[in-house]
């Protein structure tokens, strides 16, 4: 995915606007001496932790990211938003560090904290100045195997989750649409059940529930460690022999993932609300990932799709052009696609037609401009105008300190390696027009798709 979209892409439960603004791409395994766009060093204990090491001296911070290889996907039938549950009761405390203890001796030294669940992945962070590095690396390595949940601690925070899913989802018709969007698009596999997790099963989450997800997955040989910022590979290493070193391995639960079945007509949701100011649609196609191919897609349809969703999005893409400038039906239009995901992932159109413009007209024209697209393809020159963008912000993307420890664990996390992240500028640098018309004929199928529309309720 592209440099800017690989972290807007996730939408996690709990991922700050300062990750989705440093928003950039990529993935882990073995340096290339040829390409060095992060020049990551890269190191493994004996019990299985992964560490990735990118220094950056530009300011005496550092951030640590711990990323686990499970997320929302991986839950039990049944247990719908215990991955989600699991990272807010990781706060609560170890023997040697109380409830709430955890985020407030960071704060005490000046730093900030979160943590983040995905479909795909779990991951914890702290930013720092880099003479507390021994601290956090200390903290995240005791609550990795020491964490203690009593039902008084858990059972209050299962109210947290529920008031959140409330607010974000319950409340919010956009937000109960894109539910239900993802459920038709995914009709077996678990990225059609909300990361949140459904309200009926989260009622229902136990402190044995979590301990259980708990024991099976957060081991160190199931974690990637991450530190990004004004360090330097060896002193990171050392600590991490430290504070990591002493944990065992565990052995791992397979990581089993229901497959799609192939789908043969397109499917369209609908919802019209009082809470509903402005109207909006989007069509989603299924479509291949990094790691997963779909159809006859190749290794390289991943990249063309970065460089399609580029030239139709943004102030200067066609769609943006066309709906908004040219014929004035839309406030706002473009799309969007993420390529790092453990399994399948989508490609998506979307528009918001102006108040007097009704959701069908502003409809009609994306289908236009998709018929377009299928019948006449691209041009030579939008495409190298969106290839020369997004390698731009690959230059860009190395001023950031959180944001490629954010790519890399991202990436890690869903089966990428090294070379795709330092090797992207040159896998984008040689996208053709015709991959990328290729690209758009194998995803933008009917029966792979799912329209949804949002409308403000009509007044009587």
């Amino acid at each position: 995915m592209t440099l800017r979209s690989a972290f807007s892409s996730l939408r996690p439960a709990r991922l700050s606007a300062g990750f989705l603004a440093c928003a950039l791409l990529f993935s882990i395994s073995e340096t290339p001496a040829r390409a060095q766009v992060f020049d990551p060093a890269v190191h493994e204990l004996d019990n299985g932790l992964e560490i990735v090491v990118i220094p950056n001296h530009r300011a005496p911070i550092v951030t640590q990211m711990l990323w686990y290889k499970v997320g929302a996907a991986d839950e039990p039938p049944g247990k719908s938003g215990i991955a989600h549950y699991l990272e807010h009761l990781m706060f609560k405390g170890t023997e040697k560090v109380g409830p709430f203890e955890f985020s407030q001796l960071i704060e005490r030294h000046g730093g900030r904290d979160n943590a983040m669940t995905s479909y795909d992945f779990t991951a914890y962070h702290q930013t720092v100045d880099r003479a507390q590095l021994d601290l956090v690396m200390e903290l995240e390595a005791d609550r990795m195997v020491n964490l203690q949940l009593v039902d008084e601690l858990v059972l209050p925070e299962r109210d947290v989750i529920l008031e959140e899913r409330l607010s974000r989802v319950d409340n919010d018709p956009s937000a109960q649409l894109r539910e239900m969007a993802s459920a038709a698009l995914f009709m077996h596999h678990p990225y059609g059940v909300p990361v949140i997790g459904w309200e009926h099963e989260m009622q229902g989450l136990t402190t044995a529930d979590a301990l259980d997800f708990y024991e099976k997955w957060y081991a160190p040989n199931n974690a990637v460690l991450i530190v990004a910022g004004d360090v330097e590979p060896d002193e990171v290493i050392e600590l991490a022999e430290k504070h990591f070193g002493p944990i065992p391995a565990r052995t791992l639960p397979e990581r089993r993932r229901l497959a799609e079945p192939a789908q043969w007509a397109p499917r369209r949701v609908e919802l019209d609300s009082p809470r509903v100011g402005q109207a909006s649609l989007s069509i989603r196609y299924l479509a291949p990932s990094y790691t997963r191919t779909l159809g006859e897609s190749s290794e390289d349809t991943p990249y063309a799709l970065q460089v399609a969703s580029e030239l139709l999005s943004g102030a200067t893409g066609r769609l943006y052009r066309r709906l908004v400038v040219e014929d004035e039906i839309a406030a706002g239009a473009g799309a969007g696609y993420s390529a790092t995901a453990y399994d399948l992932s989508s490609f998506i159109f979307w528009g918001t037609p102006r108040p007097e413009v009704s959701p069908e007209a502003v409809e009609e024209a994306l289908r236009a401009e998709i018929d377009e697209l299928l019948e006449d393809g691209v041009s030579e020159r939008e495409v190298e105008r969106a290839k020369q963008r997004l390698i731009d912000d690959a230059v860009l993307a190395r001023d950031s300190v959180a944001g490629p420890a954010y790519a890399f664990g991202q990436a890690l996390t869903t089966g990428g390696d090294i070379d795709q992240v330092e090797l992207w500028p040159e896998r984008i640098r040689a996208v053709t027009p015709e991959q990328v018309d290729a690209a758009l004929r194998l995803v933008l199928t009917p029966e792979r798709s799912v329209t949804s529309v949002l409308r403000p309720e009509p007044t009587t």
